[in-house]
């Protein structure tokens, strides 16, 4: 029986005791996201996913010990996803900018993540702590202290969990209602919204309800979102 304190991430560094021809870690990932991507994060238990991957749920449970720990092997395979370029920005906030574009392809890839994010509180597994690495090391330069370091990182991705927790919840919607564009999902809302613009009270509303152009733009808005924090950020710390 596994150390109660030991994690799977231990287990794994240890080399295998005898070859793992039937299921190893990394297909029993990519199971659980192809599940979670199709049917979302309840469908995901780990009797369903024995019989996805056509295997007793005792055998599963030889490599993921508990729920939790598939969860956290799900985050981490999707963090997997991010992907360093062949060439490096040289400028700090193109490289965090290109971070944070990664990142919400990948939640926008799994809608589930965000929410399992949010479940979890504390994630900590290799993948995730790389991808941290990758923001600290990017702002070595700026000679900030490691706590302003950390800070900035948390305020990028702060930026991206919300921006891309809107989307998400906005493209989840549409999908259950069978709707096909914001022009649909926007009738459905008219007549709650005409008759709140009626009544006069929301004047700055109105005029974006009237003259917006980018409305379902929403790459636009996450573009401009992120650069108003990474001028902030150059603003407070002079990079």
């Amino acid at each position: 029986m596994a150390d109660d304190q030991e994690s799977m991430w231990e287990r794994l560094a240890r080399p295998a005791k005898a070859p793992r021809t039937t299921l190893t870690h990394a297909a029993i990932a990519a199971a659980a996201l192809e599940m979670a991507d199709s049917e979302g994060l309840d469908a995901v238990s780990m009797r369903k996913l024995a019989g996805y991957l056509g295997v007793t749920t005792m055998a599963l449970y030889r490599y993921v010990t508990s729920k939790d720990e598939l969860f956290e092997l799900m985050i981490d395979a999707a963090f997997a996803e991010r992907s360093a370029p062949a060439t490096a920005p040289a400028d700090w906030r193109d490289a965090m900018r290109a971070h944070a574009r990664q990142a919400r392809e990948i939640a926008l890839r799994h809608p589930w993540l965000g929410e399992l994010a949010a479940r979890q509180v504390v994630v900590i597994t290799p993948n995730v702590v790389a991808a941290i690495e990758r923001d600290l090391a990017t702002l070595e330069g700026l000679g900030l202290d490691v706590d302003t370091a950390m800070a900035v990182h948390h305020a990028v991705t702060s930026y991206v969990r919300g921006a891309v927790a809107a989307e998400v919840a906005q493209r989840e919607l549409m999908k259950r209602q069978n709707w096909s564009g914001g022009d649909d999902l926007r009738d459905a809302y008219g007549p709650a919204m005409n008759w709140m613009m009626g009544t006069g009270n929301y004047p700055a509303y109105q005029r974006y309800v009237s003259k917006a152009r980018r409305k379902d733009d929403h790459e636009w808005r996450f573009e401009f979102g992120l650069d108003c924090v990474l001028d902030g950020v150059a603003a407070r710390v002079g990079g």
